[in-house]
């Protein structure tokens, strides 16, 4: 039996910040994407763009298999701030910029994803669309 969906489009307030969790740069996972992915890429720069966004992705997909979410219907606004290097811990967080009930079936979920460094820096964000259901 399948766990139920606990997140539905109500149950998301318009400013409300949702954690996301925390991740590590693992220094033996950068060496291995910079391997297969940035050859010529020099690891004490820091994760690279990508592997950042994998990381935020990672995050939010834990974070979000719960919820009543059909799909997430656009990434936009990626900003990176700066490449933290291994060992690194970053938290993510999730904030509701808006809400948008489509039918009576569904409704639109518009948030800011931001990764944070250990000192509270901001290391990467972006804006998402996520369609929901609706009780």
């Amino acid at each position: 039996m399948t766990e139920p969906l606990l997140v539905h489009f109500e149950d998301l307030g318009v400013g409300e910040v949702v954690p996301l969790g925390a991740c590590m740069v693992d220094p033996a996972s950068l060496d291995v994407f910079v391997e297969r992915f940035l050859p010529g890429w020099d690891a004490s720069y820091g994760a690279p763009d990508a592997l950042v966004y994998a990381l935020w992705s990672r995050l939010f997909a834990d974070k979000a298999s719960g919820w009543a979410q059909s799909k997430v219907l656009a990434v936009d606004g990626l900003r990176y701030m700066r490449n933290p290097p291994a060992g690194e811990l970053m938290r993510g967080r999730m904030t509701v910029m808006g809400k948008d009930p489509v039918g009576d079936e569904k409704g639109i979920v518009i948030a800011q994803h931001d990764l944070l460094d250990e000192a509270g820096r901001l290391v990467f964000s972006c804006l998402t669309r996520a369609l929901l259901a609706r009780r």
